[in-house]
């Protein structure tokens, strides 16, 4: 499914990025310029990493704070 549709980013690239050792969102987006365009997958895209890498560091605006995806 095409997470992204601004930079053309599937969940199959964010998984495949998380088998390849990307532990945090910040590094998600570097590596693969999701949500940096309109935003509207921010969510989905945070959510997909999170399944891929359990253990991955999620940036929460909520919080206002970096916190573990499990947490």
């Amino acid at each position: 499914m095409i997470v992204c549709i601004c930079h053309r980013v599937s969940d199959r690239d964010i998984a495949r990025a998380a088998r390849e050792g990307c532990t945090s969102f910040e590094a998600l987006q570097d590596s693969l310029r999701v949500a940096t365009g309109c935003g509207r997958c921010h969510d989905c895209a945070r959510e997909t990493l999170a399944a891929h890498c359990p253990s991955a560091v999620l940036w929460s605006p909520a919080a206002g704070a970096a916190t573990a995806a499990h947490a």
